[in-house]
């Protein structure tokens, strides 16, 4: 087979199997490990298949999201890991946005000593943490609620922050890979993320290493439209490789 056709019948093997292993795929296509290798390379570059440990399975397409509560039960030394370094870019008299999210609630007992900060958020849950600090200036955007998320989302939101200066906004991704960008299965929560891109002086997407090679039905931006990435260094090598290869500042951190 021409490596087409190849990379055509990995995919088929994959639809059947979901995950697959090098030595499995060499002896299934009675080809070197090499080929193999670099026909998960090119898949992977497509944003078709992701590379795990030993082998590889496809991407997989986010239908719906888990609840806040779900959510926050997650992943949860890797959140406090990128939610550090993240506060770490906080100056004082800065005015930041913090995207609905559990990673941003994680962030909200390292800013507390912030002098002067001003922060901008749809999450209800942060506002509920930060009324107790009345040093810090805090608004909330406002808009449609989803219960689900403990947020604002929607046209009304986005419509609020036409009319705000953020000198950084952190915002989140339910799912990311570097074909894709940024997506979600949730329409209403993209207008207001898109609007983000453009009124912050810089843009930081805080994500998960879990939800690389996901993808949900709308696209939110492509990673170049960011201008940090931060996520856990359990991001497999070649992903990483990818990114950094467009020039997306990519920053990755070690969870405790």
């Amino acid at each position: 087979m021409i490596p087409d056709q190849r990379r055509e019948h990995i995919l088929k093997l994959l639809q059947e199997r979901h995950v697959l292993s090098i030595n499995e795929l060499t002896s299934m296509l009675s080809v070197s490990h090499m080929t193999v290798r670099r026909d998960i390379q090119a898949l992977e570059n497509d944003g078709r298949v992701l590379s795990v440990t030993g082998g590889v399975r496809l991407a997989a397409r986010l239908k719906s999201e888990p609840s806040y509560l779900a959510k926050a039960q997650l992943e949860v030394p890797a959140k406090r890991a990128i939610s550090k370094a993240a506060s770490e870019l906080v100056r004082e008299n800065f005015t930041i946005f913090l995207d609905a999210g559990t990673t941003a609630l994680q962030m909200v007992p390292m800013l507390t000593e912030k002098v002067g900060l001003t922060v901008v958020t749809n999450d209800f849950n942060v506002v509920g943490h930060l009324m107790e600090y009345p040093g810090i200036e805090l608004i909330h955007t406002g808009g449609v609620v989803s219960h689900a998320d403990h947020s604002s989302v929607g046209q009304f939101t986005a419509d609020f922050l036409r009319r705000v200066n953020v000198d950084l906004a952190f915002i989140a991704s339910s799912s990311w890979d570097v074909e894709r960008g940024s997506t979600t299965p949730s329409e209403q929560k993209v207008v207001a993320k898109q609007q983000l891109l453009r009124i912050a002086s810089k843009s930081v997407l805080t994500v998960d290493s879990t939800k690389y090679g996901k993808f949900g039905t709308f696209r939110v931006a492509n990673l170049e439209e960011f201008d940090l990435i931060i996520t856990d260094d359990r991001l497999s090598q070649s992903a990483a490789e990818a990114i950094q290869s467009r020039d997306i500042q990519l920053r990755t951190v070690s969870p405790e």
